[in-house]
C-alpha cells in the first residue's frame, strides 16, 4: 500500500480523544469499580496458576518475562515491518520511504515516553507488591525474570506496542494493522501474567494515552510530512554518495 496522503481528520481525532478520556474517567470514577474488580480478578486467577505443581507454565511465564524475550518481541515486530514494506507496491525508494516512517515512529515514541514520564508522576505498585503471600516467579525459577514493578502505570511496554500498531495501520493498512494489533495484545500479556502489571495499566492507561495523543500525529499531516521529509533527506544523501 502506498503511503497515505497528509490529510487532516478532525472527526477521527475527536472520536479517539473522547474514547480515551471516557476510559480514564471510567477508571477514575469512585462509583465505577469495574476496573478495580477486573484488575483483582485477572491477577488472582493468573497468579493462582503459578505454583510448584505447574512448573511448565511457571517456566513459560518466567521465560517470556526475561529480557531475552524482548529480543523475540523485536524480531516479531521486525517481521511485521518487513511484511509492510513488501506489501508496498511503489518500488521507487521503497526502503528509504519506510526508513522515514520508521524514524518518525521512533521519534514519536521517544517524545511520547518522555512526555508521559513528566506528565504522569504518579507511581503505582504492581499487584505483586500490593498483595502479600502471592506466588513470585523470581523465587520459582533459576534464571532472571521480572514479576514486580514500583511504577507499573501506565504500561510503557504496552504503550509502545500500541504506538507501533497505530503506525502500521496508518501507513500499511488494515491487514498489517490487525496483525500488529493481535501481536500487541499477545506481547503485552507476559507482564500481566507475571504480576508486574495490572490489567488496567496496559488496557486502560497505555490505551487511553495512545488514544489521546497519537491521533494528533497520525490523523494530521504531522507524521506523513515528517516521514516524507526524512525520506527526501535520505534520498538526497544516497544520490550524493552513489
Amino acid at each position: 500500500m502506498t503511503q497515505p496522503a497528509s490529510t487532516f481528520h478532525p472527526l477521527r481525532i475527536l472520536f479517539y480523544n473522547l474514547l480515551g478520556i471516557a476510559l480514564v474517567l471510567s477508571w477514575w470514577s469512585p462509583n465505577l469499580l469495574i476496573w478495580e474488580e477486573l484488575d483483582d480478578a485477572v491477577f488472582f486467577i493468573t497468579n493462582a496458576w503459578l505454583h510448584d505443581d505447574n512448573m511448565l507454565w511457571v517456566t513459560f511465564v518466567a521465560a517470556v518475562n526475561n529480557r531475552f524475550f524482548d529480543v523475540v518481541s523485536f524480531l516479531i515486530l521486525l517481521v511485521l515491518y518487513l511484511w509492510a514494506i513488501r506489501r508496498d507496491p511503489v518500488l521507487e525508494h521503497r526502503l528509504l520511504r519506510w526508513g522515514g516512517i520508521g524514524i518518525t515512529m521512533l521519534l514519536t515514541a521517544g517524545v511520547l515516553s518522555q512526555a508521559v514520564r513528566y506528565a504522569i508522576p504518579w507511581e503505582r505498585h504492581s499487584p505483586t507488591l500490593v498483595y502479600a503471600d502471592v506466588n513470585l516467579i523470581t523465587q520459582m525459577v533459576g534464571f532472571d525474570t521480572k514479576d514486580v514493578s514500583a511504577t507499573s502505570f501506565p504500561g510503557d511496554h504496552g504503550m509502545m506496542l500500541m504506538l507501533y500498531t497505530a503506525f502500521m495501520w496508518r501507513f500499511s493498512g488494515r491487514t498489517v494493522g490487525l496483525a500488529s494489533a493481535l501481536m500487541a495484545v499477545v506481547l503485552s500479556f507476559p507482564r500481566i501474567l507475571g504480576g508486574a502489571h495490572w490489567f488496567s495499566d496496559i488496557f486502560i492507561g497505555a490505551l487511553a494515552i495512545c488514544l489521546v495523543t497519537l491521533p494528533w500525529v497520525l490523523c494530521t499531516p504531522v507524521a506523513p510530512a515528517a516521514a516524507r521529509g526524512i525520506t527526501r533527506g535520505m534520498v538526497a544523501v544516497k544520490t550524493r554518495l552513489f
